[in-house]
């Protein structure tokens, strides 16, 4: 707990039984629960994450029985959590768990109720140039909906007060999108904070041209 406020951390997952152990080794000693999803995977994530649970009370591990997508684990995540403010965090290690503590801190201080960590310009150069096209793309259009200026659209990692945490209607990787729109027309104070990422472009084929389409409709529907 930190500042009187109970700190929850999801993380969904997809085979990354070999990844998530150096996520979780490194949870802030704040954080009060740690939700692993496994979404449906084939790599032995979820034993990872049980394992894990046997050893920190903290750590919660939840199974679903297919692979239904980011936006379904990030919904079971919510679904078995308690926490006053709650984080999200990929499992592949290109977040540092660490820097949740920059997240939180504007929410328990009253300045935010959204905190998007930011990913460093040196850092996302690292990039693909199509998917920092891409990115460049869907930030321009999303700023245009939202009036206002938000530099990392897209990123994963982001802490949301409970009171805004919008319901996720998304399967797929367009939920950062849905969860944007929707919690910015609830009112709430979004800002940002600089974070590092370490960038892994063997993770590079999961984002494909579905999901384009799937945030194009998010788009224009939220």
């Amino acid at each position: 707990m930190l500042g009187g406020k109970k700190i929850s951390v999801i993380i969904p997952a997809y085979n990354e039984a070999e990844r998530l152990p150096k996520v979780l080794e490194r949870m802030p000693d704040f954080v009060d629960e740690v939700v692993v999803v496994d979404d449906g995977s084939s790599d032995g994530t979820y034993e990872v994450a049980e394992k894990f649970s046997r050893k920190d009370a903290r750590i919660k591990a939840v199974r679903l029985g297919k692979n239904c997508g980011k936006g379904c684990a990030m919904r079971e995540g919510i679904r078995h959590s308690g926490g006053d403010i709650v984080v999200f965090m990929d499992a592949d290690g290109q977040h540092k768990p660490e820097e949740t503590i920059k997240l939180v801190e504007p929410i328990i201080s009253g300045e935010a109720d959204l905190v998007i960590g930011a990913r460093k310009v040196e850092e996302a150069g690292k990039r693909p140039f199509h998917r920092r096209l891409s990115n460049i793309i869907t930030t321009r259009l999303i700023r245009f909906k939202l009036r206002g200026y938000v530099y990392d659209t897209q990123s994963g990692f982001r802490a949301y007060r409970r009171e805004f945490l919008p319901e996720i209607e998304s399967e797929g990787y367009e939920v950062e999108t849905e969860m944007l729109l929707k919690a910015a027309r609830m009112g709430a104070r979004i800002r940002e904070v600089p974070v590092g990422m370490i960038y892994d472009d063997a993770r590079e084929g999961r984002f494909g041209p579905r999901d384009v389409f799937r945030f194009l409709k998010v788009y224009f529907k939220f």
